[in-house]
């Protein structure tokens, strides 16, 4: 892929990609924009190559899944140093504010805060399948190689997540919802 094509096809992911790293982040604006970013150069740089295995956005959001841990790892390795008697209080990271803001294509505001709560019930493999298939647009299988599952464990992941929603929000399952 040369340098044109490789940017082109990064804008064609970007719009999907920042909802994934928001949920890499645990909805932390500023957080996934971080990591966002630092997806985009590693990708552009070469750090990350597209081996063409998969999908191009299926490997975007693998490195974004990838970036996300390595912070989160970073983050907690200077934290547990700061601990240590005799390391300043002052250097200790501060907690960012959530931003639990909801997606404005979800609709309206009460029911995209009912939806994100009745998420943060599933388990986090299942709003890590449903995610990747609905937000990110990806399939079964595609979310299974981001997620690093079998795909049979992410089909189960995704249709039991489903039907865990459609227990929590009755209300807004979509008619026939239940027949697939």
């Amino acid at each position: 892929m040369t340098r044109a094509e490789l940017e082109e096809a990064l804008a064609g992911v970007l719009a999907v990609s920042r909802g994934w790293a928001l949920a890499q982040t645990r909805w932390n604006a500023a957080e996934a924009d971080d990591v966002l970013q630092a997806s985009v150069l590693k990708v552009l740089d070469g750090r990350a190559r597209f081996a063409a295995r998969s999908s191009f956005r299926t490997f975007v959001f693998g490195v974004i899944r990838q970036t996300a841990r390595e912070r989160r790892r970073r983050t907690l390795v200077r934290s547990l140093i700061l601990l240590r008697p005799g390391a300043s209080d002052e250097a200790a990271p501060r907690a960012a504010v959530a931003d639990l803001a909801p997606d404005a294509r979800l609709g309206s505001a009460r029911e995209s805060e009912r939806l994100v709560a009745a998420l943060a019930q599933l388990p986090a493999r299942q709003r890590e399948i449903l995610h990747l298939v609905f937000y990110g647009e990806l399939t079964i299988e595609e979310a299974a190689r981001v997620a690093g599952v079998a795909l049979g464990t992410a089909r189960t992941h995704y249709a039991r997540g489903k039907q865990r929603l459609r227990e929590l929000l009755p209300d807004l399952a979509p008619a026939g919802a239940g027949d697939d």
